[in-house]
């Protein structure tokens, strides 16, 4: 062995190097681009981001809210990752704390329930979709419900509300006010975010809904 690389080594050694070049070349096509992100993504790990379609499904059917939103959702908070623990004791797919699990609770008059719960795909789904129901049904009179429902979940009732007043509404502001009023980038980011992955479902067909399908279906009565 005097350690010269054989033409055959070589020529292997050379296809790898251009297929590493053609995947980083690939990644700097797609990097910035949201949807041939998603594509790349999905392709890799195609199992889990189908894997809870199903339970998806009966949570929204449930709750009368459109699958493909709350599947957009699961994705921004988790990617689809059942086990994710948040900063401030987040959990599971749709990043629940105890305090909107404690809401779930007792307007669902759940008997037995424990934070751990939350790990359970099932019941973590159930968990998020009541509450994105919840603040649907709370904003269904603007424009768009959507951004407020999004923000809602993101930070909270009392700051959408500000927002809210910020933006100069009376009941009346619109989506587009919200987001002027946002002074959180994160979460603007976050409801953009979901938008854009909503819409990109109903292009798709995602569950069998049309690009007009509404977010809330069942009737709107707000608490």
């Amino acid at each position: 062995m005097n350690g010269v690389l054989g033409p055959r080594s070589l020529a292997i050694l050379a296809g790898a190097l251009l297929l590493g070049l053609l995947v980083f070349g690939a990644f700097l096509l797609v990097r910035g681009n949201a949807s041939a992100d998603y594509a790349m993504q999905e392709f890799l790990f195609s199992s889990r981001f189908r894997r809870y379609d199903d339970l998806i499904a009966q949570a929204a059917t449930r709750h009368g809210v459109s699958p493909s939103l709350v599947k957009a959702l699961v994705w921004r908070e988790s990617r689809f990752q059942p086990h994710m623990l948040g900063a401030h004791g987040e959990r599971g797919l749709m990043q629940i704390t105890e305090p909107a699990a404690t809401d779930w609770v007792l307007a669902e008059k759940i008997e037995t329930f424990v934070p751990t719960d939350l790990l359970d795909p099932k019941t973590n789904l159930d968990v998020g979709t009541w509450y994105l129901a919840r603040a649907l049904r709370h904003w269904h009179g603007r424009d768009d419900p959507i951004p407020f429902a999004l923000a809602e979940y993101n930070a909270g009732r009392s700051r959408v509300k500000r927002w809210d007043r910020d933006s100069g509404g009376d009941g009346e502001s619109t989506a587009e006010g919200l987001r002027a009023a946002m002074d959180f980038p994160s979460t603007r980011d976050y409801v953009r975010s979901i938008i854009e992955r909503h819409r990109a479902y109903l292009q798709s067909g995602e569950f069998g809904e049309s690009p007009s399908s509404p977010a809330l279906i069942a009737p709107a009565t707000p608490d």
